[in-house]
């Protein structure tokens, strides 16, 4: 029996009469659902299931405890965030969630990560994304998602205009995800915030990924760092922010990106007249790249760049006078980096 029959029936046998309580009604589907699905009810969750936040974080539900509480989530009205962060969830207990937010409309905030979730719960939840207008923000790090994952986020991407939060951080995404994730976000109307950090994507995937940053307007924060865009995806990047008038902070740390890759990124902060901070730090650009990053802020004539981090960096002295010359026009400008070469331990200025 899949898990809405298993709904559908318990309603019909446990609702509790007309004239009781939401609340009574909820905890009542709960604690029926624990019993078919042979778990022990978490007493946090019958203590707080009116409340509009449920915070279950490292609670050790699994995937049956998943299953119980969508049961009391499937009429419940008072919950706006739900946070399942490190319960064992896996692919079926994701699934659970996900077929029960097709229906809750009320639940705003979603948040799964480090569940093992794997590319059969990522299914689940990009099933929902077509469906569900309600949710928000929605947490998927660390669930061991990888380019076949992609292959199913894309196409709710494309459908969904809703959601404006989405964490993708510390999984197991390569070159193929970035090449489905850059096409679908260039089509993409509705994320404003969004973590690939911690993933594997370099080559042509990062190319392609970055060439969707380019063609996104609604995007206003990305973070890439930990992944391999080198050369040719800061190429990539560099012309995104000559097309993209809209984004506001670029993460691209560690990033193997080289001082010709700076080269590129300078290209296109030289004429970008929207993004405010970028954080290059820990990537091998040395200080000639930094140079060419801040000299490109001197040579826009209308920059929006207030925080440039070059943070694991060493300047030389050219750097330092070429910064003191910016500060005299852009006084609100402030650089992180690490330190004058000879010198040691991070510095902003």
């Amino acid at each position: 029996m899949c898990l809405m029959s298993h709904i559908s029936y318990l309603m019909s046998h446990f609702v509790v009469d007309e004239k009781a309580s939401s609340e009574w009604s909820w905890r009542t589907h709960y604690t029926e659902a624990c019993k078919r699905f042979k778990v022990v009810p978490v007493s946090y969750v019958v203590q707080h299931l009116q409340e509009d936040h449920l915070s279950l974080a490292h609670r050790g539900l699994g995937p049956q405890g998943a299953k119980a509480l969508a049961v009391a989530l499937a009429t419940n009205t008072s919950i706006l965030s739900l946070n399942l962060q490190d319960n064992g969830l896996e692919g079926t207990g994701g699934a659970a969630v996900a077929d029960v937010l097709k229906e809750n409309c009320h639940i705003t905030e979603v948040n799964m990560s480090d569940n093992r979730l794997g590319d059969g719960g990522c299914q689940a939840v990009s099933s929902m994304l077509k469906e569900n207008n309600s949710v928000l923000h929605l947490d998927l790090s660390g669930n061991r998602l990888g380019d076949r994952a992609a292959d199913h986020l894309s196409p709710a991407l494309l459908r969904n205009a809703t959601l404006r939060r989405l964490d993708l951080s510390h999984n197991a995404l390569g070159e193929p995800a970035g090449l489905t994730l850059g096409d679908a976000l260039s089509e993409n109307t509705g994320l404003q915030w969004l973590s690939l950090a911690w993933n594997s994507i370099r080559g042509r995937g990062a190319a392609v990924l970055a060439n969707g940053l380019g063609g996104n307007f609604f995007l206003r924060s990305v973070d890439l760092s930990y992944n391999g865009f080198g050369k040719e995806g800061a190429r990539a990047l560099g012309k995104a922010l000559k097309d993209n008038n809209v984004l506001e902070e670029l993460n691209a740390s560690n990033n193997r990106i080289p001082p010709e890759g700076a080269v590129y990124l300078a290209c296109g902060l030289k004429v970008n007249k929207t993004l405010r901070c970028l954080n290059l730090g820990r990537n091998p650009i040395q200080s000639v790249g930094c140079y060419r990053i801040l000299k490109s802020i001197q040579e826009n004539p209308d920059p929006a760049v207030e925080e440039l981090n070059f943070y694991d960096i060493a300047v030389n002295q050219e750097f330092e006078d070429l910064f003191k010359t910016v500060r005299d026009t852009h006084p609100a400008l402030t650089v992180h980096h690490g330190g004058k070469i000879g010198m040691f331990g991070n510095t902003q200025v």
